[in-house]
């Protein structure tokens, strides 16, 4: 098999968009904004970043090395826990294009400070990095538990279950109201859900709803 040329391996990447493993950056100008892409990506199933490209897919090129000390400040001081990066330069018609490859973390949530130095944890939606929702959070909190979480079916189990087959899908407040559950219990209960593959988290209208797997029940 052929092996490809940088502009060959480039354009082939540019040519897929922006999606929820890949994403564009003309210029790297903010450390901590590069943390978000990286929190996205680690919470999420990995990605890759490709600087120096624009949002419409024409090459910029990577214009100084203080980009390069951006992106790997963003990973090892703007996200806790740190994360590994890997980043590889290609030559395009006499530019660089700078590859950085981002691997799903094995331990979640990897936050990104904001200016404040407060933490905050994204997943990758699409195109979009997404601030991540308390349910995230316990999703994330029941993986690391070291003796796991059962799920017990009581009486609001199966009411919620009832709730989904008719509705298909319920958002966190619909969940709280439905079930006559206080915000931390409904949580709980869509974190188990998800956990056990029951429901799934879907992005609509610039809010997460909670839908059901019809194959799991």
């Amino acid at each position: 098999m052929k092996k490809l040329t940088d502009k060959e391996y480039i354009q082939e990447l540019i040519a897929e968009g922006e999606h929820e493993h890949q994403d564009f950056k003309f210029e790297i100008s903010d450390a901590r904004k590069i943390a978000k892409s990286f929190s996205a990506f680690a919470n999420t199933k990995g990605g890759r970043l490709l600087v120096g490209v624009k949002d419409n897919g024409k090459i910029a090129g990577v214009r100084s090395e203080e980009e390069i000390y951006m992106i790997q400040a963003a990973a090892s001081m703007y996200c806790q826990p740190k994360i590994s990066i890997k980043t590889k330069p290609f030559n395009v018609e006499g530019k660089t294009v700078l590859e950085v490859d981002i691997e799903e973390s094995p331990i979640k949530p990897v936050y990104a400070l904001d200016e404040q130095n407060k933490p905050w944890a994204y997943v990758r939606i699409k195109d979009e990095n997404i601030q991540a929702t308390i349910v995230h959070m316990k999703v994330w909190q029941q993986i690391k538990a070291p003796n796991g979480t059962l799920l017990t079916f009581t009486e609001k189990e199966e009411l919620l279950l009832r709730e989904l087959k008719e509705r298909r899908r319920i958002s966190l407040s619909q969940c709280c109201k439905l079930c006559k559950l206080n915000r931390q219990k409904a949580t709980d209960l869509l974190a188990d859900f998800i956990r056990f593959g029951i429901i799934s988290p879907i992005f609509v209208n610039h809010h997460f709803m909670y839908e059901w797997n019809k194959k799991e029940l």
